[in-house]
């Protein structure tokens, strides 16, 4: 439910609200940070002195209900065989579960913490309501996020949210 962002536009102004930070329920998006996460790409190099993986065009990544998609995802791998420590997400990120659906240009999800930060341009849909920032923080494990910087957001006067 998106009870913050509808209070927050109720307070601002009927259509348009205009703030530098906003608090989101993203209840829907509740995330068990613990699930495998699986990666799909045309192409995959591997650095192993690094630890890093960058797999490039057409990239999908699941991790239970979310999904995620970009032009290049670059996994860094933790010191225990198998463990991703964050994905960086460059180019047409598109982030997704059934209740909500985020783009921006950029994003970092830090698979332990279960934090993904989005930046460039961000765009945030939950239902027919809309939020667009500068930068949009997300706490996958408790469904909560921040949006910060220049915020815009319309909903639908009326409706259910």
């Amino acid at each position: 439910m998106l009870k913050t962002l509808v209070l927050l536009a109720a307070l601002s102004c009927p259509s348009l609200a205009l703030a530098q930070a906003a608090q989101i329920d993203l209840g829907g998006m509740s995330q068990n940070t613990s699930a495998p996460v699986s990666v799909d790409a045309d192409r995959l190099s591997v650095d192993q002195g690094t630890g890093v993986a960058t797999f490039s065009g057409n990239v999908r990544v699941a991790q239970g209900e979310l999904r995620l998609a970009a032009d290049q995802v670059r996994v860094e791998y933790g010191e225990a065989q198998g463990e991703i420590r964050t994905l960086h997400a460059d180019g047409n990120v598109t982030l997704a579960n059934t209740d909500i659906a985020a783009e921006a240009e950029q994003a970092a999800y830090t698979i332990a913490s279960g934090v993904i930060e989005m930046t460039g341009d961000v765009l945030l849909t939950q239902g027919s309501s809309t939020i667009a920032g500068e930068k949009l923080i997300i706490d996958a494990a408790a469904g909560t996020g921040r949006m910060e910087g220049r915020v815009q957001t319309t909903f639908q006067p009326g409706q259910s949210q």
